[in-house]
């Protein structure tokens, strides 16, 4: 590597600083003229014997949804439990229900009906996509009612238990 002593210490700095190495390498090719790779970034950084500085740990925010996943996967939380961290209650004009008997080529599947009384079949795809099958065809539900069929449905996959 072509750096000089100088060079040198000031990469040790901007390391010690805790500078991204991707960072390092974009610093080193501006204000040095030098254009290096990352694994030679890397090298340097050994050769240097500077301790490279740990990241940030996560914000507080991301901390908390990382507890509540660790508790859920952790604990056998029983079925009220579980209710409890699911959405605020709807206003009950959409119902859905999931069918004993899943549907050929679903992982779940049920019935809903939507505000205006339609009534339509839903399921869930070995991959997670969603589908939906009105009785009536070509029938679309009021755009208000997506809202709270997606919130209706999460309760009811989470009541049986996937």
């Amino acid at each position: 590597m072509k750096l000089t002593d100088l060079q040198k210490k000031s990469v040790a700095e901007w390391i010690k600083a805790g500078t991204p190495l991707g960072e390092i390498q974009n610093r080193i090719k501006s204000e040095f003229g030098i254009s290096l790779s990352y694994l030679e970034i890397r090298l340097l950084v050994d050769d240097l014997k500077v301790p490279i500085k740990d990241p940030e740990p996560p914000k507080e925010k991301e901390k908390k949804q990382e507890i509540k996943l660790d508790k859920k996967s952790k604990k056998g939380t029983s079925s009220e439990e579980e209710l409890d961290d699911l959405p605020p209650k709807t206003s009950g004009k959409v119902s859905v229900t999931v069918d004993k008997v899943t549907r050929p080529n679903a992982m779940i599947s049920g019935k809903v009906t939507f505000s205006d009384g339609q009534k339509a079949d839903w399921y869930l795809d070995p991959l997670g996509r969603l589908g939906l099958v009105p009785d009536k065809a070509g029938y679309r539900p009021p755009q208000s009612d997506f809202y709270e069929f997606q919130v209706e449905l999460q309760r009811a996959v989470e009541k049986a238990g996937f």
